[in-house]
Order: structure tokens, then sequence, then C-alpha cells
């Protein structure tokens, strides 16, 4: 065993004569004598092409392997699955999109794991694939940088993915024919990176930025730029000195992180995801954090950000202006943010954000604290006879803060799809679409195609939606996703009936259900659990093992 502290898990693989089978293999893949005595650095890539967020991942990950191998370690690249949640949008497989988040982190320990890698650089391109491959990294506790891949390039007309969803919903109003349709859908995705506006992706690596597991300036770069380059290479760089000094993913992500990561996402209007995933990302890590903490967070947190889905401007156009570093300095120096939190750069947030410049006179994109987009948070947790454990609401103030309308009832997305496209939902409705949650979905889908076709037909003031679904960043609209507890598990949005008075209160935070509790009772006498809809495979496990999403739907809970 060599006494270098910086190989503590490849040194049991390769060191001594008992180890020469485990080099032999290794010799083969490109080691050498003097490899064997550097310091292994794992490069998690989530390269595929399947989805243009994570089609570019491969050069990015050699430039990791670069980085680390440069600074005296030794890389090895290994791949992990991606999904594509604006493929399978609306259909059965976004069923598989999070319990995709499992499968990386689950993948990423077991590699990593297996291997005896001493550090590790994860990169990510997509929704579930970025808190995936941070649960991963926090479940292995080695020293590890985390690199976005950065975001999509505007298409044709400041168009983006949710551009084509919207336009779908315009043709069933009557607003787009199908050669409008068609030119919106060749000219929105001009080539790599992850989809353009504040929706989850660049909502999670703007979150992983500010909790400090990026370099930087990681967050905000485009996926086809030498910036991103850059980045990755130094994030290899990185690795090795965090092994120097012993810095491992525990040390960065405290409560103290994970509070600077709620705050950054509210003043930046991010996805309602950001929660799932930060609950999720901290259970992993070993630090409480719940539902309450983004109402607090948020009491204090003005939302400043003028960006999509709700907003107008798109990432790469905050790219353009300096990125997230001169918001966070503009919230450190508001103290509004944790400056002494450690991050991967080996220094504290506050010396990170120290010679950060301020964002160029005469910009709209970012607004002043004198002038905020809203005062308070747009992520409302909502409670009441619906939600007694809690639910998520993205409110932003443009969709009005309180709604009362009728139920309409459906069990599943599909079904709701159908309804708003052929005028059956109407101003007024409240649609619930249940038996979507993590346990009775399963997987907990994103409604992106209902709430996109509710704002292409033009109800986007007139309708609400509520789910145990959950909800793309790209969703925007009078929505509340998480209802907890979820209908498979018997809770009240099990129980609503067509026609049923409901309200949302984004001011009190809370969503009731008009009807007395003796009738609830009745209704709850009468309910059955459904039938699991699925009885084997990865669907089936995940259904088993899932906790609620008030909780961060996780499987691995002790």
């Amino acid at each position: 065993m060599t006494d270098d502290k910086r190989r503590q898990y490849s040194s049991p693989v390769v060191d001594g004569i008992g180890k020469s089978a485990s080099r032999a293999m290794l010799r083969a893949v490109g080691f050498t004598d003097e490899d064997f005595r550097k310091p292994q650095v794992g490069i998690a890539s989530t390269w595929s092409n399947l989805t243009p967020c994570n089609m570019h991942i491969n050069r990015l990950a050699e430039e990791s392997a670069a980085g680390a191998d440069e600074a005296g370690g030794k890389s090895l690249i290994f791949n992990t699955i991606t999904v594509s949640d604006g493929i399978a949008n609306g259909t059965e497989g976004m069923k598989y999109s999070l319990v995709s988040r499992e499968v990386i982190a689950d993948s990423i320990e077991t590699a990593a794991g297996c291997e005896g890698f001493d550090g590790l650089v994860a990169i990510g391109g997509c929704d579930k694939n970025m808190p995936g491959c941070m649960m991963g990294l926090a479940r292995l506790n080695r020293p590890s940088v985390f690199v976005y891949g950065g975001t999509i390039m505007p298409g044709k007309n400041h168009t983006d993915i949710i551009s084509v969803f919207e336009a779908v919903g315009a043709h069933a109003r009557g607003d787009l024919d199908l050669i409008e349709v068609k030119q919106i859908e060749e000219t929105a995705i001009p080539g790599p990176g992850s989809c353009g506006g504040m929706y989850t992706a660049n909502t999670m690596a703007s979150a992983i930025e500010a909790m400090g597991m990026s370099l930087p300036g990681s967050s905000a770069q485009n996926a086809v730029s030498e910036t991103k380059v850059e980045d990755c290479r130094a994030a290899g760089a990185a690795v090795l000195n965090l092994l120097e000094k012993g810095i491992r993913p525990s040390d960065i992500m405290t409560r103290k992180a994970f509070e600077n990561a709620i705050t950054v996402v509210i003043a930046l209007g991010g996805s309602t995801n950001a929660v799932l995933h930060l609950l999720a990302m901290a259970s992993t890590v070993g630090v409480e954090l719940d539902l309450a903490d983004f109402t607090e967070i948020g009491k204090r947190v003005p939302v400043l950000a003028d960006l999509r889905p709700s907003g107008h401007y798109m990432m790469s156009e905050l790219v353009a202006i300096g990125g997230i570093q001169p918001l966070m300095k503009m919230l450190l120096d508001r103290g509004l943010l944790h400056g002494d939190c450690l991050t991967v750069t080996g220094g504290t947030l506050a010396e990170n954000l120290a010679d950060v410049e301020p964002y160029p006179e005469g910009q709209d994109i970012i607004h002043a604290f004198e002038d905020p987009i809203k005062a308070d948070s747009h992520l409302r947790i909502l409670y009441g006879n619906l939600a007694p454990t809690g639910a998520v609401a993205k409110i932003t103030g443009k969709e009005g803060t309180h709604f009362t309308g009728r139920a309409r009832v459906f069990h599943s997305e599909e079904e709701a799809q159908a309804r708003i496209l052929d005028g059956t939902v109407v101003a007024g409705d409240v649609l619930v679409i249940r038996y979507e949650g993590p346990k009775g979905g399963p997987g907990m889908r994103e409604m992106l195609s209902p709430t996109s076709a509710i704002m292409g037909k033009g109800l986007g003031s007139d309708v609400a939606l509520i789910t145990d679904g959950r909800f793309s960043g790209g969703s925007h609209g009078f929505v509340v996703g998480h209802i907890t507890p979820e209908a498979a598990d018997g809770g009240p949005i099990a129980l609503v009936e067509d026609g049923d008075t409901v309200t949302i209160d984004a001011v009190a935070n809370r969503i009731e259900l008009d009807v007395s509790e003796a009738e609830m009772e009745r209704r709850r006498q009468a309910w059955q659990a459904p039938v699991p809809r699925v009885t084997r495979g990865v669907l089936a496990k995940y259904a088993r093992t899932v906790s609620s999403a008030s909780k961060g739907a996780v499987t691995d809970l002790p």
C-alpha cells in the first residue's frame, strides 16, 4: 500500500505483487508503469446521440481527461446513460425520465466503487443526468467536480423546444397551419446543448455552481464554445487539487451550500424540478432539507431574472452579459448568500466572487433589487386538504396568484391532453391529472405536453392544472405539481370528483378542495388502490422503492 494519500482507493487495486492481474488488465487499456503510481480520476460521461443536450459531451469528457492527466493524474473515461425528456414527453417513455436519475447515480457509484477511482469528474447535459451525477458523487464522497455540458443557442426567430410544444397547441387553436408548425420544428433546435431557457437543465447547472460543486462560470457557458472546453480541462486539473487538499463533496455540499443553491434558483426564476432534485441530493449527502426551507428562503429572495419560460430571454443571452456570477455577487453583497462556503476551487464562494465585474449598463435580463420581477419566490410550497404533506407550484405572478375553478379529473396525461386539444377543457376548469406520481405512474412524468397545449390554446390565464406528477422547467401557467400524498397512496387527490371546487392561493400557500370532511371520509372508504401498472423491470423496482416527492423521490432511503 502506498503512503500517497491521493491514492486511497486506487492503491488497493493496483499496488503489490498480488495485484499483477489487475495491472495486466489495465495495461491493455493504456496504463504504463508510471501510471500505476498516479491517482486515478474517473471521468463520468453522459455522452450519447439520443439528444442534443448530450451529443457533444464525448469531446468534453476527453478535455477533462486531458486536464486530469496534465495535472499528474491518470484518467479513465466511462459512460452512463441519458434519456431525453424533450423526445419522450407525452408518451409512456417519459415514465423512465425520473427513474433515469437513480440509474445514473447507481451506475456512477457502481463503476467508481468497483474500479477504485480516487477522484471524479462528472459531465452532465440534461435534466435528470445532472442531479443523477451529483447523487453518485455524493454517495462516493471522493474529491469530485461537476461540469455542465452547456446551453444550446436559440433557434430561428428566438425559438426553442418549448416553442415547438406550444406550436402544437396553437395549431389546435387554429392560429398556425401545419407548414408553420413544421417550420418551427425544423429550426428551433440548431445544434448541441441543453434546452435554452431557465428550464430544468440550466436551473440545475446554476444550482450546482452556486453550491460550489462546479468551477465558477461552468453553468453559464454555451455548449459549443472555447470557454466550455477550457472549463472541462480545468475541471480535470481541479480534481488533483482537491485530492491534494483532501476536499470531498461532503465538505462542500453543506446545509449552507444548499441554501445558496435555493437562493440562486429563486433569483433566476428556476424550475420546480429543482425542489425535487435538491431534496434528493441533500438526502444523499446527509443534509437535512425539507419543503419548508424553500418557503423560508423564498420570503427574502426576489425573482430577478427575466428568463424563459415565464420571461423573455434565453440562457445564451445571459451568458453574453456575464452569466450567473454577477448575479451571485449581487446576492452575496446583499447578504443573501453564505460567502464562507467551500467550493471545488479550494477557496470559498466569497473568494471566488471577489473580482467579479457587474453586469453591463443597460442590460435588462437581470433586474435590480429595487425592480424585481417578483418581490419574493416564484416557487410556492402549498399545503391544504388536497396536499397535506405539500405540493409545489411555480407562480411568477403573471398568471395571477389565486385561482378557483371546477375540477375536471383525468387518470393519465394522455387523457387530459386529448381533451385539451379537442376543446373539452374550457375556461374555469382545474385539470386534475392523477396516478402520475412517483409510485403511481410509475415515474412521475412531466406534464409539459398538457401545459404547452393549454398555453397554445390561449387558456394560460383561464385554466389551472394540478397533478401528483411534475412539470418540465419549460412549463408555465397556473400549475401545481408534486401533490403529496400521491393518488396511488390514497392521497386526497385520489378522491377529487368532476365538478368539485378547487381553490389555489399562491399568497397564503394553500390548495383546498371545497368538500366536507364527512364527504371526503365517505369517498376515502370507497376508494380502492389501483392495480400496479407494471410488475417487472426497472419501473416496477422503482415503484416499490421510491419515496414521496416531498422527500425527493429517492430510492435509497434507509
